[in-house]
């Protein structure tokens, strides 16, 4: 096992912060897949109007999920995006196969999100004694979530 010479942080602070980023981790690659599903399987009114909206909110969290891995590796832990891990660790609700119009893909996916930023938020809080660093990093995926959250849901009203 490689391991660097020069650590940022104590090893039990960075098997802590570690713990929390990898289960952002899963999460954020677990919405990407969720919302591209969403997005391949959306249809009726509006379509293309969610269907491009899905792929900029994917966008952002590939970016997020990409910034929490390399910040795991910083920190000198191996981030593990593996499908197996995601599909086995991800806290994230499951999404249903199949068209959906799109009343119920928006529902859907202000759920998922909802349950993202909530998980974002925890790990926020936890993390802001023992590594800034990470909180922030954190802080600055939360937000464009928040703001994607905010403008899914208001084509509920």
């Amino acid at each position: 096992m490689i391991e660097f010479k020069r650590s940022i942080l104590s090893t039990a602070d960075s098997n802590q912060v570690a713990e929390h980023l990898q289960k952002r981790l899963v999460d954020l690659i677990n919405l990407a897949l969720i919302l591209k599903q969403a997005h391949w399987q959306v249809v009726g009114t509006n379509f293309r109007a969610v269907h491009m909206q899905l792929d900029e909110i994917i966008a952002d969290v590939r970016a997020g999920s990409d910034e929490v891995a390399e910040r795991m590796s910083t920190l000198g832990v191996a981030p593990d995006g593996r499908a197996s891990v995601v599909s086995e660790t991800s806290t994230l609700t499951s999404f249903d196969y199949g068209f959906a119009k799109t009343p119920e893909t928006v529902t859907a996916v202000a759920d998922i999100l909802l349950e993202t930023i909530t998980g974002l938020r925890e790990s926020i809080g936890l993390l802001a004694d023992i590594d800034p660093i990470s909180e922030d990093l954190l802080i600055s995926i939360a937000a464009p979530l928040e703001q994607h959250l905010w403008m899914i849901q208001s084509q509920e009203a």
